[in-house]
């Protein structure tokens, strides 16, 4: 348990002093003589064991006083791999601010999705993280608007507003408070990085254009030389939007929504714990992609998607240290619920040790996770499109179920304009969906059935599918809907809950594979022989899955 980790103050201090980025994310050191806190693979020369104190999150060291770390960036590590390996009611509130619910509807409405009072959602945050909702919240609205400050020329206003803060003042005590930086200084210490970068560059004998790329080291190349995945977050170009003007007439509300008219692109490194191996990550996304809504162009995969102000474009590239995101948003207040969706569709935030560790005590598991370690679980950025495609691919193969998808997504999907790829469509809604006339589905009569129950359900509210879930009242609550069998129930429990420890015994694939390695075959042994893969079962699918030549299993060319 996290509460654990942070108050084993011996291997706290272990890992700090050894510099361990396995555990960034999981706490945080505050250092009692500085006044700041670090992750504990910060760079900088270890405190003292007595100057260390440990925080299971950021919120809970800046409500203690504590600034960030300017050297380590704390607020960039990757998330703790606990929120997405535990379906109790901290683990689901921590998915939900994430997904920026308390920004969007408050305190209240997070205690609602979950089912639970205020005062025990947050009792019960308190204390095990040692920060309530809000303060939570403010931690992650703290960490959008440096991104914003530092990589694009908005206005501190726009930022403000984009980065889901109620008013300038607030924005601006807030950042100064938590980076001991107000915003401005904040934005000029990147001009003078990137300053400091030109006037190097204006040395050099011979002008940088003239020189392949190869003869430079990275960071001496002006940003536009160099593919964004190449550049330090510093380093990138800013984007600049078009102004907002209030209409003719009119004045700006104080404490409205300031927004850039224009689409506005960012270029993001998205970190994670190391291994990660991208080949069935990327490969499964890209052979599985719905023509329209996702594809693999020029070395990324990429997708629409439909967020709570408006809709945005990612292309998401693996790199050996980061994944490079290219995020084009219609309205910048989604901007962090688009890189929690994107987190969590490639499962960055998991702890590939701890899986592999505990795979590696089968001995016949061992030698696929020692060949390719640090696999992950590829998931999904909406949960409801997901179940619908499980329902569309039941019993067939992976070319029909993308054409079945295809036609429902030019017939019923919002069209998006993508003047950088093929990309044509968001994926409809359910609502759209439950208006679907059941005899223009190319499917037997009882997939049809299957079909309709589901997006009538998910349409009208009955079938609830988010990172609220409880995942075994969601796998009962589809096991309930006609054409519903454990496969299609586990596949969605995996690929769309987010449930780490879902299996797929009836699976083909799995079951081929089994033979394969000489484990057992049938679905009531495998499952028995599988309780010592717990609680990391579905991760073992992916090592299953991998001895088959099926594209899923390779990173595209």
């Amino acid at each position: 348990m996290l509460n654990g980790m942070y108050t084993d103050r011996e291997r706290c201090v272990r890992a700090v002093q050894s510099k361990d980025a396995r555990f960034d994310g999981w706490f945080f050191t505050a250092v009692l003589t500085t006044g700041i806190y670090c992750r504990p693979s910060c760079p900088v020369v270890a405190p003292k064991p007595e100057n260390m104190g440990f925080h299971a999150s950021a919120a809970a060291c800046q409500q203690a006083g504590f600034r960030a770390c300017k050297r380590c960036r704390p607020d960039t590590s990757p998330g703790s791999p606990e929120w997405n390996r535990r379906a109790d009611l901290v683990a689901r509130a921590m998915r939900l601010i994430a997904d920026g619910v308390v920004d969007r509807e408050g305190v209240p409405g997070l205690a609602g999705r979950l089912g639970y009072s205020i005062r025990q959602v947050e009792r019960q945050l308190l204390a095990e993280l040692g920060a309530g909702p809000l303060a939570l919240a403010r931690a992650q609205r703290a960490q959008t608007a440096r991104l914003l400050v530092e990589s694009t020329q908005l206005s501190m206003a726009d930022v403000a507003f984009a980065a889901g803060f109620a008013s300038v003042r607030t924005f601006n005590d807030t950042v100064r408070e938590v980076f001991a930086l107000s915003p401005t200084e904040l934005r000029a210490r990147v001009q003078k990085r990137n300053d400091t970068t030109a006037a190097a560059l204006r040395t050099l004998p011979v002008p940088p254009h003239t020189l392949p790329p190869h003869t430079l080291p990275p960071h001496t190349l002006p940003p536009h030389t160099l593919p964004p995945h190449t550049l330090p977050p510093h380093a990138l170009p800013p984007h600049t939007p078009t102004p907002r003007t209030p209409p003719p007439g009119t004045t700006e509300t104080p404490g409205a929504p300031l927004v850039t008219p224009a689409p506005a692109t960012l270029h993001l490194r998205l970190p994670f714990r190391a291994p990660l191996n991208p080949d069935n990550l990327f490969g499964h996304l890209a052979a599985t992609a719905v023509p329209g809504v996702e594809e693999w162009r020029d070395g990324a995969y990429r997708r629409t998607l439909r967020l709570p102000y408006g809709h945005g474009i990612v292309g998401l590239a693996p790199r050996p240290d980061h994944i490079a995101c290219r995020l084009t948003l219609s309205d910048l207040r989604d901007l962090t619920v688009a890189i929690s969706r994107c987190r969590r569709m490639l499962d960055l935030d998991a702890d590939p040790v701890a899986v592999d560790d505990q795979l590696r005590t089968d001995p016949l598991l061992a030698p696929l996770v020692d060949k390719a370690p640090g696999r992950r679980v590829p998931r999904t950025v909406d949960e409801a499109e997901f179940a619908v495609r499980a329902v569309l691919g039941q019993q067939v193969s992976t070319a029909a179920a993308r054409t079945h998808a295809a036609r429902l997504v030019t017939a019923h999907g919002d069209p998006v304009d993508d003047p950088e790829g093929g990309l044509t469509h968001l994926f409809p809604t359910p609502e759209a969906l439950a208006g679907v006339d059941p005899g223009s589905l190319a499917m037997p009569g009882t997939r049809r059935t299957t079909f309709t129950s589901l997006v009538g359900q998910l349409a009208d509210g009955r079938l609830r599918l988010g990172v609220e879930c409880d995942w075994e009242e969601t796998r009962a609550r589809l096991l309930a809907l006609p054409g519903f069998g454990p496969w299609t129930v586990d596949v969605i429990a995996m690929r769309a809950l987010g449930d780490p420890d879902a299996f797929l015994p009836t699976d083909l694939g799995v079951r081929r594979a089994a033979q394969q390695l000489g484990l057992p075959s049938t679905p009531a042994a495998l499952t028995a022989r599988a309780a010592g893969w717990r609680p990391w079962r579905a991760y073992a699918v992916q090592y299953l899955w991998a001895t088959d030549s099926h594209p899923i299993n390779f990173l595209p060319a």
